[in-house]
């Protein structure tokens, strides 16, 4: 669970709420079953409009999405082509076939298995970008869709707060009936406007910056790649990786872990040379 999405939720509706009991309303006064349909319905319609069904069918996976804890380790990604970059320039890159086949990431694993094959690098390079361009593309169309919605709702606040009006007009019985009834009429714009602003947006918003962050670990993954196949020098694969993380994030963790790789690397030569 991402506790910062969950806590911004609840703080922007919790405020609206205490600010009404604060002026002497209650929460209950802001309930308006025809004003929710006609703002979420209407949004959601001409969400529906606008994008192929499919695509809709993806929104509560979407909205999990944004709900969720981005796991990204880059630390452990740099130590890993690290150590890749080490077994490949002492046992060369059929030899990593086996450990390939051990790595989760679906990406790493494709790229890996391209150079194990003896795919040319540009033409790896080219494949690659390919995915991340794909990737970037999907990405779009998933926070397309909620910032479409963002743009929906306060609109269709203002039309449900027209047609509240159209009735108040349509039934004037007396001054305190006719206020009342649009005070009713205007939650739609409270709906609309709400929902834009504390719900959709800001979910857009949230997984436009992890797609910018997932896009940046492919770009990142790319270079390890392609300096794997390289042969480059393990310490150089870790400067050159180490480059596309911000200072604060290259923590003890990556130290320690390419340490380690360093100093079994330095056994098995030493090893290496024992044994000729």
């Amino acid at each position: 669970m991402n506790i910062a999405t969950l806590i911004g939720l609840v703080l922007g509706i919790g405020a609206l709420l205490i600010a009404e009991m604060m002026d002497g309303g209650s929460p209950a006064s802001l309930a308006n079953i025809s004003a929710f349909i006609i703002v979420f319905g209407g949004t959601f319609g001409a969400a529906l409009v606008s994008f192929p069904m499919k695509a809709m069918a993806n929104l509560p996976s979407l909205i999990g999405k944004a709900m969720k804890e981005p796991k990204s380790d880059p630390a452990a990604l740099v130590s890993l082509f690290v150590t890749l970059a080490e077994k490949a320039r002492r046992e060369g890159l059929l030899s990593l076939e086996e450990d390939v086949q051990a790595i989760d990431d679906a990406f790493v694993k494709k790229g890996l298995l391209l150079v194990v094959d003896g795919t040319d690098p540009e033409l790896v390079r080219t494949i690659m970008e390919a995915e991340v361009e794909s990737l970037e593309k999907r990405h779009e169309d998933g926070y397309g869709i909620l910032e479409a919605m963002g743009g929906y709702a306060p609109t269709m606040g203002i039309i449900g707060t027209v047609m509240g009006l159209v009735r108040v007009l349509a039934n004037m019985s007396g001054p305190d009936e006719l206020a009342r009834s649009i005070s009713v009429a205007f939650i739609a714009t409270l709906y609309g406007v709400s929902s834009a602003n504390l719900l959709w947006l800001p979910l857009a918003t949230k997984l436009k910056g992890q797609s910018g962050a997932e896009t940046f670990m492919r770009w990142l993954v790319i270079e390890g790649i392609l300096s794997v196949q390289a042969g480059d020098n393990p310490r150089l694969v870790k400067e050159k990786l180490e480059s596309f993380i911000p200072p604060k994030l290259r923590n003890a963790k990556m130290g320690e872990k390419a340490a380690e790789g360093q100093a079994a690397f330095d056994t098995n030569t030493v090893a290496a040379n024992q044994t000729t």
